[in-house]
């Protein structure tokens, strides 16, 4: 089973993003949701699932769902911090704190 074949949901009751790994284990995203923002804090895939892109579906469903909900990202988890600092093409969901972080432009007032 790959990230790719998993479907990442939201577990809202739990507030992360997860994948039932089908044998009583789940891979997830813990989150905490603030005003206009969605601060990520902590993603785990059990060790018997690791290195099949489990974490990186589970980080691009969480910020799909930002994007969608137009929330700002605060990656607070290294997991996720790494990943949007690779990817340029997210550093618009960034708080502007990691922003200033990752060396980047603050956001233009809106």
């Amino acid at each position: 089973m790959s990230g790719k074949d998993q479907q990442a949901r939201d577990n809202v009751d739990r507030k992360r993003f997860e994948i039932d790994l089908g044998d009583g284990t789940f891979a997830f995203a813990d989150y905490n949701l603030l005003a206009g923002k969605i601060m990520f804090t902590h993603t785990e895939v059990p060790q018997a699932h690791e290195g099949k892109g489990l974490g990186g579906a589970l980080i691009r469903a969480g910020l799909g769902a930002a994007r969608e909900r137009g929330l700002k990202v605060i990656p607070i988890c290294p997991f996720f911090a790494a990943y949007m600092q690779k990817h340029a093409e997210e550093h618009d969901l960034l708080d502007d704190a990691w922003r200033t972080r990752f060396g980047l432009e603050t956001s233009p007032a809106t």
